[in-house]
């Protein structure tokens, strides 16, 4: 039976289409497409994310086990700060990637996938023996609503219900901040996964239709717009953001994702180091980007050719809705990694020529630190 978030039914008044996605019953769009992609990049977005996990770490040793637990080091960020992470297994392949927020100097809050929950909870719950730390799963007590776009900020700010700790034109990127919202005590982190400004807010599950119909009422003069998971993924594709069980799984390692940066190899020790620092690497297949002409778009799984050879794979890929041509992003061998290489895909039986970028395609202006 399909899981469904606790804003289920706004859904389905708001006239949506749904979707499996991670085992819940979740809306892939509202109107068109390519509607709800330009609103995000143009206006706001508001989209249901209460799908996603929350895992919960607390204790006096919450700092020094993330940094075993998890591929960077957490226990040098603020509280109030957030941070991109990965859990790896013992051979350096990707079990999850991870957002990690330090509520407190010694709680985090770890917002992991909707599909690796299980998997993301039982690996850090088993590395939590021999700390003094609390590993909870939360998630079916938070609800996660984002709003993402230019407008993202002026709408937060008008929504009468929310009262942030901070004031929100003081809130940094990848920062997070206590809220009250109604009697409830939430969350409002700037985060996302679009390439746009925006925030994401957690709220507990009582208040969470509450929160969404007062976000609809005054969304109207901010442009605001119900988004499902079909613009979602083209927004993160043309910002080069990864999609676990596309780009990341256990098989690929996060200096072929181009997430060496994501890896602190400093640390004493870490779940994976040492098989990262053992792997021959250089024959590996890596991610990159690619561009074509027209308007047709290589898709997941379709062959990359150099010549008759098979070089490479699609791992995802659209005719992107903001630049107007098709872009991929695929993993290839490293010699036909230099941007400008000219390769092809194959597309249903006839060569597309695409050439090799860098990622990401689509980069917003930032107005705002």
């Amino acid at each position: 039976m399909q899981k469904k978030t606790p804003l289920h039914q706004q859904h389905e008044e708001a006239g949506a289409s749904f979707t499996d996605f991670a085992g819940f019953d979740m809306p892939v769009r509202y109107t068109s497409d390519l509607q709800e992609h330009h609103a995000v990049r143009n206006g706001a977005g508001l989209f249901d994310l209460s799908h996603m996990a929350e895992i919960d770490i607390a204790g006096p040793d919450a700092a020094e086990f993330l940094d075993v637990a998890l591929s960077n080091r957490l226990s040098t960020i603020a509280v109030g700060q957030a941070k991109y992470s990965l859990v790896l297994n013992d051979d350096g392949g990707i079990i999850d990637d991870l957002i990690v927020y330090r509520l407190a100097p010694d709680r985090f809050w770890i917002v992991a996938n909707a599909a690796n929950r299980s998997s993301a909870v039982a690996a850090l719950t088993v590395r939590a023996t021999g700390f003094d730390v609390l590993v909870s799963d939360i998630s079916d007590d938070w609800a996660l609503i984002a709003v993402q776009g230019p407008h993202s900020l002026a709408l937060v700010v008008n929504t009468p219900s929310i009262v942030p700790a901070v004031p929100l034109g003081e809130l940094r990127y990848y920062r997070i901040s206590a809220a009250a919202i109604g009697d409830s005590k939430s969350y409002i982190a700037r985060t996302g996964y679009t390439g746009e400004d925006g925030y994401e807010i957690f709220v507990p599950v009582a208040h969470a239709v509450a929160l969404w119909q007062e976000l609809v009422s005054v969304g109207a003069p901010h442009q605001l717009t119900l988004c499902g998971l079909a613009c979602r993924d083209t927004l993160r594709l043309e910002a080069g953001m990864p999609l676990y069980g596309h780009e990341l799984s256990l098989a690929t390692t996060p200096h072929q994702a181009g997430l060496a940066r994501v890896v602190d190899a400093t640390k004493e020790d870490f779940v994976g180091k040492s098989a990262l620092l053992d792997q021959p690497d250089a024959k590996s297949r890596v991610l990159v980007g690619l561009v074509a002409e027209g308007r047709r778009a290589p898709r997941a799984d379709y062959p990359v050719m150099s010549g008759e050879t098979v070089v490479g794979v699609v791992t995802s890929g659209a005719l992107s809705p903001t630049l107007g041509y098709p872009v991929a992003m695929a993993y290839v061998d490293p010699e036909f990694a230099t941007p400008g290489t000219q390769i092809a895909v194959d597309v249903r039986g006839a060569n597309l020529p695409v050439t090799v970028t860098t990622l990401p395609f689509y980069t917003r202006k930032k107005e705002n630190p």
